[in-house]
């Protein structure tokens, strides 16, 4: 039976690009509107710390800047992620009473220490484990999920921990599966793939989710997470796990930053895209510009083979460059001098992009992206008001913190 004296933990686990930071800011939305008390921990294993910035931009928590907590760098599951999670749950709960924390992992993350950390908690239960997992990726690469299972025999017969054992142990220590992107595959396809990961954790409820649609309220009717149906499995892996606790970044991933404040070409960027993207890079995510759209501040957000461009917001230099910006002339001296800090070519413009993914393949698509940003004559083309061909769809989606 729950504890009522202790606050409810729900932890949103999956593998690299299966929708949790959409799931999570959903919630955090819902939480605000509906004036529900919810503290939150992100954790992103770049150091870029993409999510977190997401997320902490978001109407959500931008009036509330003491709800979360942002742990980067190294993934939750390590010696170094399970020592900052127990200072970062600390300093939440000096500050706040929520009635519910919601924990996003990073894709990488491994459930099994973080279960082992809230077994012991005075103040914390453990409700629910969730594993999202991107069904549009099962279809692709795991035959729809038919291969799992033999992909993961084939890498424990080769004596290798690969990204799949990674994905089949995040289902079997979850209380609740969540499907993704589920609008994506053929509709016959969905209780196909739901009976195979049913028949990896029997114990597991399985939901479809849209679009991050789920409803913050059902996550308090959820019972204790149950440690002694993991009980054998987590003693089973323990040698396992305990050789990854000091790994940030295990299975062989492998993590590249790009900082740059050149905008890409975009026929090059679509072009590198089509040719050097395969499933070797598991996500790649962050903020860039596109010099045929110099006004768009954009987020790049890739999960396998799929890429989805969204806007965020327009560039404090745009607004200052264009004539008809709307806005009265303090509001633009504001801007000016918030400006006069950039170092910058082209004031607040700028691509920082994360990259994850094989460590055998993450730099050939890494140094591919870096061949877009404009060269010095391009540079020359674009400041003279030059035009650049661009295949990109033209609707991009405004998105709603």
């Amino acid at each position: 039976m729950p504890s009522p004296s202790k606050i409810p933990v729900v932890i949103l686990n999956g593998f690299l690009g299966s929708g949790k930071t959409t799931l999570f800011r959903k919630l955090l939305s819902q939480s605000r509107k509906n004036n529900i008390p919810v503290c939150a921990i992100v954790n992103d294993m770049s150091e870029l710390d993409v999510d977190g910035e997401l997320i902490s931009s978001g109407e959500s928590v931008e009036h509330n800047q003491h709800i979360l907590e942002s742990i980067s760098s190294c993934v939750l599951s390590s010696k170094q992620g399970i020592e900052k999670l127990d200072g970062a749950l600390k300093k939440l709960l000096s500050n706040q009473n929520p009635e519910l924390i919601i924990i996003e992992t990073s894709g990488s993350c491994h459930p099994m220490p973080l279960i082992e950390y809230f077994k012991h908690q005075n103040q914390l239960r453990l409700t629910g484990v969730f594993a999202l997992v991107d069904t549009l990726m099962l279809a692709h690469d795991y035959e729809y999920g038919k291969n799992l299972i033999p992909k993961m025999q084939e890498a424990i017969g080769n004596g290798k921990r690969e990204t799949v054992n990674l994905l089949v142990e995040q289902i079997l220590f979850c209380s609740h599966l969540i499907l993704t992107k589920t609008d994506r595959i053929e509709a016959e396809k969905l209780p196909e793939i739901a009976t195979v990961i049913q028949t990896i954790n029997p114990f597991a409820s399985t939901h479809a989710v849209q679009f991050g649609k789920l409803k913050l309220e059902s996550l308090f009717e959820i019972e204790d997470y149950n440690f002694y149906n993991v009980e054998q499995l987590s003693k089973e892996l323990q040698p396992l796990i305990e050789a990854e606790e000091n790994e940030d970044r295990p299975y062989n991933l492998a993590t590249r930053v790009i900082n740059d404040d050149r905008p890409f070409h975009p026929q090059r960027l679509w072009d590198v895209c089509h040719q050097f993207l395969d499933k070797r890079i598991y996500r790649s995510k962050g903020f860039f510009w596109l010099a045929s759209r110099n006004k768009l501040s954009l987020l790049w957000n890739q999960s396998a083979g799929g890429i989805n461009l969204e806007m965020i917001g327009s560039w404090r230099s745009s607004i200052v460059e264009d004539e008809n910006h709307g806005i009265s002339e303090y509001e633009i001296q504001q801007l000016k001098e918030q400006l006069a800090n950039e170092t910058g070519r082209f004031g607040d413009r700028r691509c920082d992009l994360t990259v994850i993914g094989d460590e055998a393949h993450v730099d050939r698509f890494t140094d591919a992206l870096k061949s877009c940003f404009l060269t010095d004559e391009e540079i020359k083309h674009y400041r003279e008001g030059g035009e650049f061909t661009d295949p990109w769809p033209k609707r991009v989606v405004k998105m709603i913190g």
